[in-house]
């Protein structure tokens, strides 16, 4: 661990030595001394003693109908965005699912300790308008309910989280509802050996990717998943069996499936996706030697910036090495190019990996979808032949890699004793909504803001580092002398002009601007901010800083020569 820490070290020397990007600084930091007078949700009601703590282990938070939804260990609590909260938040309703004694006690013969075998919530999503369906750990024997959303009333039977939550709550999953079907990546079993993308309820057959063939899913960690067109992306990392020889290194991937994949035929990938294909993702700083970022943290939902369906990623340097971290953007498009390109192989078990040629690649081309423009005569999955079948069985790989955006990262963050792990957009920001505001968390409780602006290119090649925000609120979130500062959750509410942080003891409202702070203006110790890539008329000495959507002007200024005091009020 030691060798390959100083190994990224020496590498990151030269890479510095060499021209590698400088981290930028913040216009404004604001500490924690002036973040906690934020309001902080820690599991209260209104009217109870707020004295008393319990333990949350908030999972996730999600918003629905102007509701803030923060599940979290044997409960979900509800809290109305639309009410004003100065110091506390409180929740106006609680769902409380617990596991039964006897799921409990079987938990604890099997080896696991009290503490994990409670019913950590790991889904929550909207299935209708009128229903919430959620899945808990419920004490190593996932189970999933539906609720009814305006009461939290308890709907039908309870049936089982197989392969649509985890065992655990330490791993990771993903899930989301598309055209009424379930679409889940996660383990099926306790001990997690293995894992599954799965497609379950609504009308269609149920799917699975192929089990225990790393040559599809090989450790995997997901992150994300997205719902784009006729398919299904799933953003993970996972072990990367194309360079075994090297000892387990972690690659970032993208993976797609079609949503009207009915399965293959009786002979070959029965009841599993005949779509399934996965890419390497590419997030490094070019050079002589490509410095990499391979572990994915944290993806956005695809979002409309200049033209183009983008995401944006983040991506760290391995735990066991020194913290460095990346953004970057890949176009909806270059990831669907990379899927019509070319397979990669592994002939023998000692040989290298290569390309597939053209001329050994069946017809119809495997990994498309039934009924598509090259395969208009399939009506279904169940119809295509066993030599496609069998290549995209043994085949889900492709040899390229989705390369990012202008071919590096958006944002680079390596001198820091942190990893950015959560990354949340306002892709209209501003009282015109013609501005791009990214917010970037970290596992120490640390938020990074910037203004996102575009160059030649029509996209991201530059940023504008706004501020720096500590808004981990240590009198209010520690619990039992504890301070976790990882960030679990990140959610931008444009009406109430708030971010909603999450911790694993705590929900903190952070107000997207800070006028108070700042007064009208900050004066700059530079006489021009390259402010044709801001596409305003003139440039100059000021900056306005706060991001608020109140603002009788543009959220950002450059004058020359005119007094701040002209900039107008918040």
């Amino acid at each position: 661990m030691r060798s390959e820490a100083l190994l990224l070290y020496f590498t990151l020397l030269h890479f510095a030595g060499a021209g590698f990007p400088e981290d930028s600084e913040p216009i404004s930091i604001s500490h924690g001394n002036y973040t906690r007078q934020y309001p902080v949700f820690v599991g209260h009601k209104p009217g109870r003693n707020t004295t008393q703590r319990h333990r949350l282990d908030i999972q996730l938070v999600m918003v629905m109908n102007r509701t803030l939804y923060v599940a979290a260990r044997d409960h979900i609590y509800t809290v109305d965005m639309d009410t004003s909260h100065t110091e506390e938040i409180y929740f106006s309703k609680k769902l409380t699912w617990k596991s039964r004694q006897a799921d409990v006690d079987t938990c604890r013969m099997k080896g696991k300790h009290k503490d994990e075998c409670h019913n950590f919530i790991k889904v929550l999503l909207k299935r209708n308008e009128d229903t919430l369906f959620i899945c808990g750990t419920n004490a190593f024997n996932p189970s999933c309910r539906n609720y009814k959303m305006d009461t939290l009333e308890f709907l039908g039977d309870e049936f089982s989280g197989m392969a649509r939550c985890p065992y655990d709550a330490k791993h990771a999953n993903v899930a989301l509802f598309a055209e009424g079907k379930l679409y889940s990546a996660t383990v099926t079993d306790f001990l997690a050996i293995d894992a599954v993308i799965y497609r379950s309820l609504g009308d269609s057959p149920t799917l699975r990717t192929v089990k225990h063939d790393s040559k599809w899913l090989k450790e995997p960690y997901f992150v994300q998943a997205v719902d784009y067109g006729n398919y299904i992306y799933f953003f993970f990392r996972e072990i990367a069996v194309e360079y075994n020889s090297m000892g387990k290194v972690v690659f970032p991937r993208v993976a797609q499936v079609c949503k009207n994949d009915m399965g293959g035929s009786q002979r070959v990938l029965e009841k599993q996706w005949t779509s399934f294909l996965k890419a390497r993702l590419n997030c490094s700083v070019p050079g002589d030697s490509h410095f990499y970022f391979n572990i994915l943290q944290a993806v956005t939902d695809v979002i409309h910036f200049n033209g183009r369906d983008v995401v944006l990623a983040t991506f760290s340097t391995p735990y066991n090495s020194i913290p460095g971290s990346a953004v970057c953007a890949y176009d909806m498009l270059d990831i669907a190019n990379v899927f019509t390109g070319r397979f990669k192989e592994q002939k023998s078990p000692d040989s290298t990996w290569t390309p597939v040629p053209d001329e050994r690649v069946p017809k119809p081309r495997p990994g498309c979808c039934a009924g598509s423009t090259s395969l208009e005569k399939y009506v279904t999955s169940n119809e295509f032949p066993d030599d496609t079948l069998n290549f995209i069985k043994t085949h889900p790989l492709m040899d390229e890699a989705v390369p990012s955006i202008v071919n590096r990262p958006w944002f680079l963050r390596t001198m820091v004793r942190y990893r950015l792990t959560k990354i949340a957009v306002d892709s209209a920001a501003g009282p015109y909504q013609n501005y791009t505001v990214v917010f970037l968390g970290s596992e120490k409780g640390i938020i990074l803001k910037f203004l996102a602006r575009t160059g030649n290119s029509g996209f991201l090649n530059d940023s504008l580092f706004l501020e720096e925000m500590n808004v981990y609120n240590p009198e209010k979130c520690s619990y039992d002398g504890v301070e976790d500062k990882r960030i679990v959750g990140m959610l931008l509410d444009k009406p109430s002009s708030a971010l909603y942080v999450a911790f694993s003891t705590c929900v903190i409202k952070v107000p997207l601007g800070r006028c108070e702070r700042h007064g009208k203006c900050k004066k700059l110790g530079v006489s021009c901010l390259k402010c044709g890539a801001l596409r305003v008329e003139k440039c100059v000495k000021c900056l306005f800083l706060p991001y608020l959507h109140s603002l009788k002007f543009l959220t950002i200024y450059f004058f020359f020569g005119v007094n701040c005091q002209l900039i107008g009020d918040c």
